[in-house]
Protein backbone atom coordinates (compact mmCIF):
# COMPACT_ATOMS: atom_id res chain seq x y z
CA UNK A 1 0.00 0.00 0.00
CA UNK A 2 1.37 3.58 -1.07
CA UNK A 3 2.90 5.52 1.91
CA UNK A 4 0.53 8.77 2.12
CA UNK A 5 2.77 10.09 5.04
CA UNK A 6 2.62 14.30 4.35
CA UNK A 7 5.98 15.10 4.30
CA UNK A 8 7.15 17.80 6.74
CA UNK A 9 10.54 19.27 8.18
CA UNK A 10 9.77 17.17 11.35
CA UNK A 11 8.83 13.93 9.91
CA UNK A 12 11.19 14.06 7.20
CA UNK A 13 14.83 13.70 9.36
CA UNK A 14 13.96 12.20 12.18
CA UNK A 15 12.47 15.34 13.96
CA UNK A 16 15.67 17.38 13.36
CA UNK A 17 16.01 20.67 11.20
CA UNK A 18 19.01 20.55 9.31
CA UNK A 19 20.52 24.02 9.00
CA UNK A 20 23.62 24.63 6.67
CA UNK A 21 26.86 25.83 8.49
CA UNK A 22 30.07 27.44 7.05
CA UNK A 23 33.08 28.90 9.00
CA UNK A 24 36.07 30.87 8.15
CA UNK A 25 39.00 30.36 10.63
CA UNK A 26 42.47 31.56 11.69
CA UNK A 27 43.41 28.01 11.36
CA UNK A 28 42.73 24.31 11.44
CA UNK A 29 42.76 23.70 15.62
CA UNK A 30 39.71 24.54 17.17
CA UNK A 31 40.62 25.04 20.25
CA UNK A 32 43.73 27.74 19.72
CA UNK A 33 42.54 29.34 16.15
CA UNK A 34 40.22 32.27 15.82
CA UNK A 35 37.14 31.74 14.61
CA UNK A 36 36.45 34.88 12.15
CA UNK A 37 33.43 34.34 10.36
CA UNK A 38 30.17 32.30 10.41
CA UNK A 39 27.24 31.70 8.40
CA UNK A 40 24.01 29.96 8.86
CA UNK A 41 21.35 29.01 6.31
CA UNK A 42 18.30 27.41 7.28
CA UNK A 43 15.94 25.83 4.62
CA UNK A 44 12.02 25.18 4.66
CA UNK A 45 9.71 22.63 3.19
CA UNK A 46 7.04 23.62 0.96
CA UNK A 47 3.74 22.15 -0.09
CA UNK A 48 5.08 19.48 -2.15
CA UNK A 49 7.60 18.37 0.22
CA UNK A 50 10.41 20.23 -1.40
CA UNK A 51 13.45 21.82 0.34
CA UNK A 52 14.43 25.56 -0.10
CA UNK A 53 16.36 28.21 1.28
CA UNK A 54 14.26 30.60 3.49
CA UNK A 55 17.33 32.53 5.06
CA UNK A 56 20.51 33.40 5.63
CA UNK A 57 22.63 34.70 8.40
CA UNK A 58 25.97 35.76 8.78
CA UNK A 59 28.54 37.22 11.37
CA UNK A 60 31.85 38.64 11.38
CA UNK A 61 33.83 37.72 14.36
CA UNK A 62 36.39 39.19 16.62
CA UNK A 63 39.67 36.73 17.40
CA UNK A 64 39.44 35.70 21.08
CA UNK A 65 41.55 37.26 23.43
CA UNK A 66 44.95 34.90 22.82
CA UNK A 67 43.79 33.10 19.50
CA UNK A 68 46.03 32.35 17.47
CA UNK A 69 46.04 33.82 13.57
CA UNK A 70 47.46 31.33 11.54
CA UNK A 71 49.42 33.77 8.57
CA UNK A 72 48.62 31.03 5.69
CA UNK A 73 44.99 30.48 6.59
CA UNK A 74 44.48 34.66 6.30
CA UNK A 75 46.40 34.36 3.03
CA UNK A 76 43.68 31.45 2.03
CA UNK A 77 40.86 33.08 2.89
CA UNK A 78 41.49 36.87 2.27
CA UNK A 79 40.07 38.06 5.44
CA UNK A 80 42.38 41.10 8.22
CA UNK A 81 40.76 39.95 11.04
CA UNK A 82 41.47 43.96 12.55
CA UNK A 83 40.56 45.39 9.46
CA UNK A 84 37.61 48.50 10.78
CA UNK A 85 35.10 47.71 8.12
CA UNK A 86 34.56 44.39 8.89
CA UNK A 87 32.05 45.25 11.49
CA UNK A 88 32.65 41.94 13.73
CA UNK A 89 31.90 41.28 17.01
CA UNK A 90 32.45 39.10 20.36
CA UNK A 91 31.80 35.45 19.65
CA UNK A 92 29.19 35.51 22.26
CA UNK A 93 27.21 37.86 20.50
CA UNK A 94 27.75 36.51 17.32
CA UNK A 95 26.19 32.94 18.29
CA UNK A 96 23.26 34.75 19.93
CA UNK A 97 22.35 36.51 16.84
CA UNK A 98 23.21 33.50 14.80
CA UNK A 99 21.32 31.12 17.08
CA UNK A 100 18.41 33.11 17.62
CA UNK A 101 16.83 32.75 14.02
CA UNK A 102 17.60 28.69 14.49
CA UNK A 103 16.16 28.16 17.36
CA UNK A 104 12.48 29.78 15.98
CA UNK A 105 12.81 27.49 13.07
CA UNK A 106 13.23 24.24 14.90
CA UNK A 107 9.89 25.48 16.74
CA UNK A 108 8.28 26.90 13.93
CA UNK A 109 9.08 23.91 12.07
CA UNK A 110 7.73 21.50 14.81
CA UNK A 111 11.57 20.13 15.44
CA UNK A 112 13.23 18.92 18.13
CA UNK A 113 16.53 20.55 17.48
CA UNK A 114 18.78 21.38 14.44
CA UNK A 115 21.53 19.21 13.30
CA UNK A 116 24.18 20.75 11.69
CA UNK A 117 24.94 20.63 7.60
CA UNK A 118 28.27 21.21 6.06
CA UNK A 119 30.86 20.06 3.50
CA UNK A 120 33.46 18.11 5.82
CA UNK A 121 31.37 19.05 8.93
CA UNK A 122 33.45 17.92 11.37
CA UNK A 123 35.56 20.99 10.83
CA UNK A 124 32.66 23.49 11.14
CA UNK A 125 30.99 21.52 14.36
CA UNK A 126 34.39 21.32 15.81
CA UNK A 127 34.82 25.15 15.96
CA UNK A 128 31.48 25.72 16.48
CA UNK A 129 31.33 23.77 19.62
CA UNK A 130 34.62 25.23 20.57
CA UNK A 131 33.10 28.38 20.63
CA UNK A 132 30.08 27.60 22.53
CA UNK A 133 32.24 26.23 25.19
CA UNK A 134 34.67 29.28 25.39
CA UNK A 135 31.50 31.43 25.55
CA UNK A 136 30.16 29.14 28.06
CA UNK A 137 27.19 30.17 25.85
CA UNK A 138 23.64 27.73 27.13
CA UNK A 139 21.84 27.63 24.21
CA UNK A 140 23.08 25.98 21.55
CA UNK A 141 20.33 24.89 19.14
CA UNK A 142 22.38 22.11 17.34
CA UNK A 143 23.08 18.60 18.40
CA UNK A 144 26.79 18.32 19.95
CA UNK A 145 27.64 15.77 17.82
CA UNK A 146 25.83 14.03 14.79
CA UNK A 147 25.87 16.16 11.33
CA UNK A 148 25.27 15.81 7.57
CA UNK A 149 28.11 15.49 5.21
CA UNK A 150 27.33 17.07 1.90
CA UNK A 151 30.90 15.58 0.65
CA UNK A 152 29.27 12.29 1.28
CA UNK A 153 26.62 13.53 -0.30
CA UNK A 154 27.87 14.89 -3.61
CA UNK A 155 30.09 11.87 -3.93
CA UNK A 156 27.21 9.98 -4.00
CA UNK A 157 24.82 12.19 -5.82
CA UNK A 158 27.46 13.25 -8.43
CA UNK A 159 30.65 11.50 -8.36
CA UNK A 160 32.18 14.68 -6.95
CA UNK A 161 33.59 15.85 -3.35
CA UNK A 162 34.77 18.59 -3.26
CA UNK A 163 32.52 22.04 -3.39
CA UNK A 164 32.83 23.47 -6.50
CA UNK A 165 32.87 20.35 -8.17
CA UNK A 166 29.73 19.10 -6.63
CA UNK A 167 27.73 22.53 -7.41
CA UNK A 168 28.78 22.54 -10.98
CA UNK A 169 27.60 18.53 -11.66
CA UNK A 170 24.53 19.96 -10.00
CA UNK A 171 23.96 21.97 -12.43
CA UNK A 172 24.89 25.29 -10.45
CA UNK A 173 26.98 28.42 -10.81
CA UNK A 174 30.21 28.58 -8.87
CA UNK A 175 32.30 31.92 -8.39
CA UNK A 176 35.62 31.47 -7.31
CA UNK A 177 36.18 35.30 -6.21
CA UNK A 178 33.38 34.44 -3.84
CA UNK A 179 34.66 31.45 -2.90
CA UNK A 180 35.63 30.98 1.01
CA UNK A 181 33.38 33.70 2.27
CA UNK A 182 31.28 31.81 5.01
CA UNK A 183 28.02 32.49 3.37
CA UNK A 184 28.62 32.12 -0.30
CA UNK A 185 29.81 28.79 0.83
CA UNK A 186 27.02 28.20 3.02
CA UNK A 187 24.54 29.34 0.33
CA UNK A 188 26.04 27.07 -1.59
CA UNK A 189 26.53 24.51 0.41
CA UNK A 190 22.59 24.74 1.03
CA UNK A 191 21.74 24.80 -2.46
CA UNK A 192 23.68 21.42 -2.83
CA UNK A 193 22.26 19.72 0.42
CA UNK A 194 18.46 21.29 -0.93
CA UNK A 195 18.77 19.69 -4.41
CA UNK A 196 20.21 16.15 -3.47
CA UNK A 197 17.75 15.75 -1.05
CA UNK A 198 14.69 17.08 -3.24
CA UNK A 199 15.96 14.71 -6.06
CA UNK A 200 16.06 12.00 -4.22
CA UNK A 201 12.96 12.45 -2.59
CA UNK A 202 11.55 12.74 -6.28
CA UNK A 203 12.86 9.34 -7.10
CA UNK A 204 11.15 7.53 -4.12
CA UNK A 205 7.82 9.26 -4.49
CA UNK A 206 4.87 6.92 -4.33
CA UNK A 207 3.40 6.70 -7.31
Amino acid sequence: MPNTLVRTMNNRFRSYLPVIVDLETAGFNAKTDALLEMAVVIPAMNEEGQLFIQSAHREHIIPFEGANLDPAALKFNGIDPHHPFRLAIDEKQALKNLFAPVREAVKAQQCTRAILVGHNPAFDIGFMNAAVERTQFKRNPFHPFSTFDTATLGGLAYGQTVLAKAAKAAGMEWDSEQAHSALYDAEQTATLFCKIVNQWDSLTKPL
